[in-house]
């Protein structure tokens, strides 16, 4: 590499990205780094909307690559990785290092000065992960179980009380609410009984709301519907409130206790933590390392990571060049996992760079929990661990999902028909076709697996598994 400030290319994808991708554009042009010393290369997955005319006609320096159908976020990635010419026929510049920004996402004017300074670090460096907050700010409430049970119905988590509620002064503002990890993920509710949600948290477990007041110094008052399986006592606190009460009891004779209870909030606004850096979770989850955590100057330390997000990422070219592009085959999420994995297995190393300030609106693509997340999510997670896990990983992995799919259709298809309810469908068929999906391609991800140059064993990479 030349003595001279290394070139970057900034990958943005966008698919219907609308004003998001003008605002990261707006961010990405604002970049504390010689203008000549970056590109910025919009790939417009397929999208239906008109924002490629509108960064024509507003930013006549990003070059815009078309492929006229949604690559995925592999495909087009790899797209605005590997062109050597934009779609209007004009060249693009050879470069050091490609950065991978989301169009819902917007940088901070030092962002990329911190991660070229950081990849740079070492040879065997192949990536640095920008610090990536959730781009609104939030006010919490803490909630505190005094004890918790066993779930039922085979089901082995720990359930503390249910969330079905909440109203923020008054009225109802559900696309503010964020559940931390302290929450299982929703579940069914019955909206016959009131329920508006159902959340179940397990001992511990925090409530995010995105800040919306001009003036931050007016008091707020936060309502919950709670309920528990049996009687329990709940702690809710803020920065200027603390309740205690006792809430459940009924369920055994399906006619749950709900409670009403206040929780007023001041003016503590904090941000959120989205992604410092991905860690591998034990049965080979890939996940965002800090996801949900406030941010309390906890990740302002430089340190290697096991993988990186391709959210907002420096990715060196030598890496590249050496471990390959985005497997297609995936195309929706896992792809930076899995080509984080097998850099990993070559040798190469990644590094967090705290100040390298991004903020993500998290999931504007397919949503959490939706279908599509779903899917792609549990379906690519068996096959990056086909491909890159030790031997008895991906065994257990790939036939403890033939079970489970086996499990709910005979529970959902079968079972409840035989006890005058009616068969649930969605979730049989989602097991099913993730399944399918996985079959057909297993055989690919294991000739890769086959074919792999490694330089370190599989196994040894599992020192880097935490728990979550």
């Amino acid at each position: 590499m030349s003595f001279e400030v290394p070139f970057v290319r900034i990958v943005i994808l966008s698919f219907d990205g609308g004003q998001m991708t003008l605002d990261c554009i707006e961010s990405l042009v604002k970049t504390d780094w010689s203008r000549d010393r970056y590109e910025i290369v919009l790939v417009d997955n397929g999208s239906l909307d008109d924002v490629t005319e509108r960064v024509r006609a507003q930013y006549q320096d990003v070059r815009i690559l078309e492929p006229l159908r949604n690559l995925g976020f592999a495909g087009g990635c790899n797209l605005g990785i590997q062109a050597i010419a934009c779609s209007q026929g004009k060249p693009l510049h050879a470069y050091d290092h490609v950065a991978l920004v989301n169009n819902d996402a917007t940088v901070d004017a030092g962002w990329l000065k911190a991660l070229v300074e950081t990849i740079e670090m070492g040879s065997d460096v192949g990536a640095a992960s920008a610090k990536m907050l959730f781009a609104d700010r939030f006010t919490g409430i803490d909630i505190e179980v005094s004890e918790t049970s066993i779930a039922g119905g085979g089901d082995d988590r720990l359930v503390g009380v249910c969330v079905s509620g909440i109203r923020i002064d008054g009225q109802r503002s559900d696309d503010r609410l964020q559940f931390d990890e302290g929450f299982h993920g929703p579940v069914g509710f019955d909206p016959s009984r009131g329920e508006e949600f159902a959340r179940w948290s397990k001992n511990r477990g925090a409530l995010r709301i995105s800040e919306t007041r001009t003036d931050e110094s007016v008091q707020q008052v936060v309502s919950f519907r709670l309920s528990a399986e049996t009687e329990r006592t709940v702690t809710l606190r803020s920065d200027i409130d603390e309740v205690t009460v006792t809430v459940g009891g009924g369920y055994a004779d399906k006619k749950p206790v709900f409670t009403w209870v206040d929780v007023r909030v001041g003016s503590d606004v904090f941000d959120v933590i989205n992604n410092v850096g991905s860690n591998l979770y034990e049965r080979g989850f890939g996940g965002d390392r800090g996801f949900l955590e406030r941010d309390r100057g906890q990740f302002e330390q430089a340190v290697e990571v096991f993988a990186w997000c391709g959210g907002a990422v420096l990715l060196k070219k030598t890496y590249l060049d050496a471990v390959g592009v985005f497997d297609e085959r995936l195309f929706l999420y896992y792809e930076d996992t899995d080509l984080s994995w097998r850099g990993r297995l070559q040798g190469w190393r990644y590094l967090y760079a705290p100040r390298a300030l991004v903020r993500h609106r998290h999931a504007q693509s397919s949503g959490v929990g939706s279908d599509t997340f779903r899917f792609y999510t549990e379906r690519n997670r068996l096959l990056v661990l086909a491909k890159n896990a030790p031997l008895w990983l991906t065994v257990r992995s790939g036939l403890g999902e033939v079970r489970r799919t086996v499990i709910i259709n005979v529970r959902h298809l079968i079972l409840r028909p035989l006890t005058l309810r009616m068969p649930a469908r969605p979730e049989a068929a989602m097991r099913r076709r993730v399944l399918k999906s996985y079959l057909s391609l297993v055989p690919a991800m294991l000739r890769d697996r086959w074919l792999m140059d490694r330089r370190c064993s599989r196994q040894s990479l599992m020192k880097w598994e935490v728990s979550k």
